[in-house]
């Protein structure tokens, strides 16, 4: 029987390959066991694998080999898993991408998983701490404009609420992930593409002197997002010059610098939120001072 979007819509008890199908539009790309820690950490691997194998074999998904990882797969959507998908509630305005070739996703491959595993880390910290933060609060690849035809593309947006007894506390972040691969100086050259999107005004079309608007950032979010980096891929002491790359930023460039007044930026080490959670004192406020946790930037 050939799948129909309807028969694949998440319904109130989100059956598993809902989910999964879900998750792969929302993360892109993600391994096995990425998907059991995010969707099912508390049974058995098997329970995830089954259901993939048999949304491969109805054509919805499919899967790269990753190298020298004892076979282990990354998961993507295919054309027609990424057309059933559109139409799920929980991804509404957000059209999947579908990968079309496994040499596609093989290029895709080490940053999309990377991500993923930035998210993972968030997701286990919260369920640790009971706090709210699920598979569908953390949104790669989201574009803003920032004037002259420009964007800014976050790696992810990060939703969270920490709750706190009767206090509900509701943070976002912009997360940027640093694999090393591109030199310091343009890591660092993100932080202004951060402060040009908090200053800028889109101003009404027609009118020869510009008039002051609010913020383009306002039609997305009541507080503008913290901003944090995480960094992996190389050795402690080149990923803490990278860190020291970004602080100076802060302090040498005006733009940056008013960004910092306003909005708590940070940083940490990938391997070090997996081992000790992000609420562990990993994170390095990018103004100065000792590693704390990240909602104490």
């Amino acid at each position: 029987m050939t799948a129909t979007a309807a028969s694949y819509t998440p319904r109130p008890d989100e059956p598993l390959p809902h989910q999964l199908l879900s998750a792969l539009a929302q993360h892109r790309m993600a391994t096995t066991s990425q998907l059991h820690d995010l969707l099912r950490p508390n049974v058995a691997r098997q329970t995830v694998s089954t259901p993939l194998n048999k949304l491969r074999q109805q054509g919805l998904v499919d899967c790269t080999v990753l190298p020298q990882s004892n076979r282990t797969r990354a998961w993507y959507l295919t054309g027609e898993g990424a057309r059933l998908a559109r139409d799920f509630p929980v991804l509404r305005g957000r059209p999947p991408y579908p990968i079309n070739s496994a040499t596609a996703a093989s290029l895709k491959t080490p940053h999309t998983l990377t991500v993923v595993r930035a998210h993972l880390a968030f997701a286990a910290d919260a369920r640790r701490l009971g706090h709210e933060h699920g598979p569908w609060d953390w949104t790669p690849e989201v574009s803003h404009p920032l004037g002259e035809g420009e964007r800014l593309v976050a790696d992810a947006v990060m939703h969270y609420t920490v709750a706190d007894g009767e206090q509900r506390r509701k943070l976002r972040a912009f997360v940027e992930i640093d694999r090393t691969t591109m030199s310091s100086e343009r890591l660092a050259v993100k932080l202004i593409e951060y402060a040009r999107l908090f200053q800028y005004e889109v101003q009404p079309i027609g009118r020869r002197r510009p008039i002051s608007t609010d913020p383009a950032w306002l039609r997305w979010y009541p507080v503008f997002p913290r901003v944090h980096f995480v960094l992996t891929g190389a050795s402690r002491a080149r990923l803490g010059d990278r860190i020291s790359d970004l602080q100076a930023m802060v302090a040498q460039h005006q733009l940056v610098a008013a960004l910092a007044r306003e909005v708590q930026l940070g940083a940490a080490v990938l391997e070090d939120i997996e081992q000790h959670g992000p609420s562990g004192s990993v994170w390095v406020p990018l103004i100065g001072g000792k590693p704390r946790p990240w909602t104490a930037l």
